[in-house]
């Protein structure tokens, strides 16, 4: 199976047989899809992108007009021309040559790879951005989620045990530093994973890595390519979806109840999944599909990649027992950070690795990284874990942080029960709800909130293939205050109210002055 950007052309021109086409044809114009490639049938496609096979077929019959494909009664569709043959027309082969543009310098001629990654298929940080600040000012209230905030970080204490470091620090060799990371902090982290997660693990099973997604990244490289397939949660982070597309790997969307991820026989070479808290949803992977998972990783012979997701701030319930810990065949690797339970600027994460994927995932980790950085953050980091700092930070912000998630959770609940439908959740820093009405309904209270001075993060942004998907909302609160979240909810019930999706006395208020 191969990858096309389908989303992305059905948010600009709005038609679906229109944005298959447009997506098809920039996938054989791009060189993606090569000449004498065989396409998904319409059945195959119609599932994987939720259409129905007449859109296919007419996306299909517009490619065959104009002679970017082929067909025959029988055989199939395939991408027009010869094997190893250009599928550009000489204009177009023009186009994709490097161009001297007046203002700036050359268009470089991309490899396969280079144009995966510049394409992508999930959300930028610049859209990110855009969306957190869309009512950004004093007088807006944003529920795009954005991490724990200035206010929730001890920044004098982090920077006194940084520039300790510094002054003591010597050379690498002396302070145990290779491209695995910090000794020192490797071996608190194994101690820290046995007595917090239950996971058995030496110092040696860890890579330290510059953040979760540098280890995604890594073990997408390592494990897949071209023919190959990834299963990865759906809805889901874009992050992962991005990080597998790079490769060239087909992408299989499984997906997610309210107890996580729904286990199947997936014929595939590698799984992301959230079990102790999937993301976005917040839904818990109960223990019977935890075993299944790992029956299915050891009859297949794939690998699982657990990354667990804002496990840190729980408040209710006792802890989940990550994949990692039940993992007898040695099939899981386990991913973690210190960025969301600190702040993002420290980009301090790591990677607990079975003993057959360890020696390539450091050789890896080698090409992009020859020489170790941040040898005083992974000290400091270390001495703080062992010194019980970063404890007293985890239980300092658990506090504020559920908090901060009742107030949400009561507000949304007393003020907008009758719209959305709020996900039981006992961690995390963020609220993931069901719209109660239709999609058009939604769209409008999207439009009359951010008016009014509101937005929160849409659901659709971290599913995969349009279909008759269920309008959805997330809520992040870690960088609000309560002031911030009743004034927040207010303007929501305003636009509610003003919209007649509510009578006018359920609003809460309408302070959007």
């Amino acid at each position: 199976m191969f990858q096309i950007p389908y989303e992305t052309r059905l948010k600009e021109c709005g038609s679906k047989h229109l944005a298959l086409y447009l997506s098809l044809r920039d996938g054989i114009s791009s060189g993606l899809l090569q000449p004498g490639a065989r396409l998904p049938s319409t059945r195959q496609l119609a599932e994987l992108y939720h259409l129905s096979r007449g859109s296919v077929s007419l996306a299909y019959e517009m490619l065959a007009a104009e002679g970017y494909v082929r067909t025959g009664i029988g055989q199939g569709t395939f991408v027009a021309g010869r094997q190893g043959q250009s599928s550009l027309t000489g204009s177009e082969e023009r186009k994709a040559q490097p161009e001297q543009s007046e203002s700036g310098p050359p268009k470089p001629a991309l490899s396969a790879w280079g144009r995966r990654v510049t394409q992508g298929t999930g959300r930028s940080g610049a859209a990110a951005s855009k969306a957190a600040k869309a009512v950004s000012g004093n007088e807006g209230v944003s529920f795009v989620p954005r991490g724990i905030g200035e206010k929730g970080f001890p920044w004098m204490e982090w920077k006194s045990a940084v520039s300790a470091q510094w002054r003591k620090l010597g050379s690498i060799a002396d302070n145990g530093w290779t491209t695995e990371g910090s000794d020192r902090l490797r071996r608190v982290i194994a101690d820290r994973l046995g007595r917090e997660r239950g996971i058995r693990c030496s110092s040696d099973d860890i890579v330290i890595t510059g953040g979760s997604m540098q280890a995604i990244a890594i073990l997408s490289q390592l494990l897949l390519e071209e023919g190959r397939t990834a299963v990865v949660e759906n809805p889901g982070y874009h992050g992962i979806r991005s990080a597998v597309y790079a490769t060239g790997a087909a992408l299989h969307p499984a997906e997610v109840d309210e107890e996580g991820i729904i286990p199947q026989d997936w014929d595939a070479q590698l799984l992301f999944v959230t079990p102790t808290r999937q993301f976005p949803t917040g839904a818990v992977l109960r223990l019977e599909r935890r075993l299944e998972l790992l029956q299915w990783a050891a009859r297949r012979g794939t690998w699982i990649v657990e990354d667990d997701y804002d496990s840190d701030f729980r408040w209710g319930g006792r802890p989940i027992e990550p994949l990692k810990s039940l993992d007898k065949e040695g099939r899981v690797v386990y991913v973690g950070s210190f960025s969301r339970t600190m702040r993002s600027e420290v980009r301090i994460g790591y990677a607990v690795l079975p003993e057959a994927l360890r020696a390539c995932f450091i050789q890896a980790k080698r090409l992009y990284d020859p020489y170790p950085e941040g040898i005083a953050e992974q000290n400091a980091l270390a001495d703080w874990i062992a010194d019980g700092g970063y404890d007293r930070h985890l239980r300092r912000m658990r506090r504020v942080f559920h908090k901060l998630q009742e107030r949400l959770r009561l507000g949304l609940g007393e003020r907008l029960a009758e719209l959305f439908e709020i996900v039981p959740s006992d961690a995390g820093l963020t609220l993931f709800a069901y719209w109660r009405g239709n999609e058009e309904s939604y769209k409008l209270l999207q439009e009359k909130s951010k008016q009014l001075g509101a937005v929160w993060q849409d659901g659709k942004k971290y599913a995969m293939a349009d279909g008759k998907r269920r309008p959805s909302a997330l809520f992040g609160f870690a960088h609000l205050d309560e002031k911030e979240i009743d004034l927040g909810i207010a303007r929501i019930g305003a636009a509610a109210g003003e919209l007649g999706l509510i009578p006018h006395n359920d609003q809460g208020g309408s302070n959007h002055a």
